[in-house]
């Protein structure tokens, strides 16, 4: 009796080249993340053991690095506590008026285009050049915020050297540059909310806040989550706009997490340890937060 000999597939030779074509495009991108992304996170928490300043060898001394940022030092906490103070100012005004003008923006109107057209402006230059304009506006003698001030009679302000103000004011001027990037997304998931829904709500004589907040809002709501995680990393990543106006003063009251690391790794003797410490919290922050809003707050947030 003969044994069948099993079939063999025609294009079984073709189709195993195939099978590697997706690895083969992922590739390049995954090897570019290696170099540029997974070694220096890598790197630096590995140099956060050490003291090392570029020039001796480094001696590895353990936990005393953190030990010095949260125990001996205190600038490192001034410094957490501005970039705390400066996340959530960023973050609340951004996405508070981006939804505020998305309504006001969202009929069609050729003065309504223009509008959004130049706030979008300000997104499109770059931040140092934003800087040293608003530095500018905002200076004590010859600045047009205290010449607007003082044509109405009103008592100048010191803006950049008030320690009071100083981070409010470099707030604001984060504000400004890309809330029309931010007014663009909200404004584009308005119109998306299907047409039925907002008759509906018509018909039934819904008020205008109820309606924002049992229909606009949950419609929206994913582009809100995407704004709440990219505005929290770029404002705790916050460096050239700080470095521009302040550079952290006046003494420290705009020192942030990043002007931080960048003196003490490239100015107070290159340490570069200690510096990768700092570093190490700032990257632990922003895994918990992005943790937290994946975990917590996404579940709030409506997928049609």
């Amino acid at each position: 009796m003969s044994r069948r000999k099993p079939k063999q597939d025609p294009h079984g030779a073709e189709r195993a080249p195939h099978r590697l074509t997706p690895y083969l495009l992922v590739g390049p991108a995954m090897v570019l993340l290696l170099i540029f992304v997974f070694y220096p996170l890598v790197n630096l928490v590995y140099l956060s053991f050490f003291d090392y300043n570029l020039i001796s060898e480094k001696t590895f001394v353990g936990l005393k690095n953190y030990e010095v940022l949260f125990f001996l030092k205190t600038d490192f906490l001034q410094a957490l506590r501005n970039t705390a103070v400066y996340t959530i100012t960023v973050l609340f005004f951004s996405l508070l008026l981006a939804v505020l003008f998305a309504l006001w923006l969202e009929p069609e109107s050729r003065m309504n285009r223009f509008l959004q057209k130049s706030m979008f402006t300000p997104y499109l230059i770059s931040m140092v050049s934003c800087a040293y304009i608003w530095s500018w506006m905002y200076d004590a003698d010859s600045g047009i915020l205290n010449a607007m001030l003082e044509l109405f009679g009103l008592p100048l302000s010191r803006w950049l050297n008030d320690s009071d103000l100083a981070l409010f004011c470099v707030a604001a001027v984060a504000v400004w540059k890309s809330l029309g990037y931010y007014l663009i997304l909200v404004l584009a998931s308005i119109r998306t909310i299907p047409t039925e829904i907002l008759e509906a709500a018509a018909l039934d004589n819904t008020p205008p806040v109820r309606k924002f907040f049992r229909i606009t809002l949950p419609m929206i709501s994913p582009q809100l989550f995407f704004l709440l995680i990219t505005i929290t990393i770029s404002s705790f990543k916050v460096f050239d706009v700080v470095r521009v106006m302040t550079d952290g003063g006046p003494g420290n009251a705009t020192d942030v997490l990043v002007t931080y690391i960048y003196r003490y790794a490239f100015q107070m003797n290159a340490r570069v340890g200690y510096a990768s410490a700092a570093g190490t919290v700032l990257l632990v922050i922003l895994m918990i937060l992005t943790y937290f809003y994946f975990r917590v707050l996404s579940k709030r947030v409506y997928y049609r």
